[in-house]
């Protein structure tokens, strides 16, 4: 081969560069309730400290009473606390509550909705979903905000005096004030499955019938911590 062919291909090897990367793909988009969360782990310390306490000072069956009623609770401040959530991904969306899970594709749901609780219909049922709890506080909050801003009143002025408890004060600072439409969290939470339902809900790999799993990780150990308090509760 000639030095100017070489040269030519080592031209275009240095303008192809290297290859693209492959386009990425993020993981299903995963929504909670933090306050279910905090007050769950709470739940769990301190019903640990008090069995503890039972278990290293407490005479006869009380140790015992006290494991079994720990073994009945944990599994289920668990379920209505730390497990609820709701995964939205491509194709389907997956509803964890607390005895159960519900993958749902998109093509199945008839219509998502956050009235009193939020809620998805698909194949004529309805399942709740747990992991996205209805704050009609909020909800209020964010329509007070949204009338002012359209009567052109601006946002709501700031709380004022000790721990806010005094005269409401104004807020005067042009970059502080907010003037963007509000939603709830959970009325926000339902708008963006919504709008994936939407842009998946028409694709092929998005069909498919509703499936529903029981979580027996969670009953089976709660079934037998409250048998065991039973029997202990029976022979003392």
């Amino acid at each position: 081969m000639s030095e100017d062919a070489e040269n030519g291909e080592a031209g275009r090897g240095a303008e192809a560069g290297p290859p693209e990367p492959p386009e990425q793909k993020f993981a299903d988009r995963c929504y909670r309730s933090p306050a279910a969360m905090a007050g769950g782990v709470v739940l769990l310390a301190l019903g640990l400290w008090l069995v503890g306490d039972a278990v290293l000072n407490g005479e006869g069956r009380t140790p015992l009473t006290a494991l079994a009623a720990l073994v009945c609770a944990a599994p289920l401040v668990i379920a209505f606390t730390l497990r609820p959530a709701v995964y939205a991904g491509d194709t389907r969306m997956r509803v964890r509550n607390p005895f159960r899970t519900v993958t749902v594709p998109w093509g199945a749901i008839e219509s998502l909705r956050a009235g009193y609780s939020s809620e998805v219909v698909a194949d004529g049922t309805k399942y709740q979903l747990w992991a996205i709890p209805v704050s009609l506080r909020a909800r209020k909050k964010a329509n007070r905000h949204n009338e002012r801003v359209a009567s052109g009143q601006g946002p709501a002025p700031g709380p004022g005096g000790l721990f806010g408890l005094g005269r409401p004060v104004p807020d005067v600072s042009p970059h502080a004030a907010d003037l963007s439409d509000k939603r709830a969290p959970s009325d926000q939470a339902v708008d963006e499955l919504r709008e994936l339902r939407e842009e998946h809900g028409t694709s092929e790999a998005a069909q498919g019938k509703v499936t529903v799993r029981w979580a027996y990780e969670v009953m089976g150990p709660a079934l037998a911590g409250a048998i065991a308090l039973a029997v202990l509760l029976a022979m003392g």
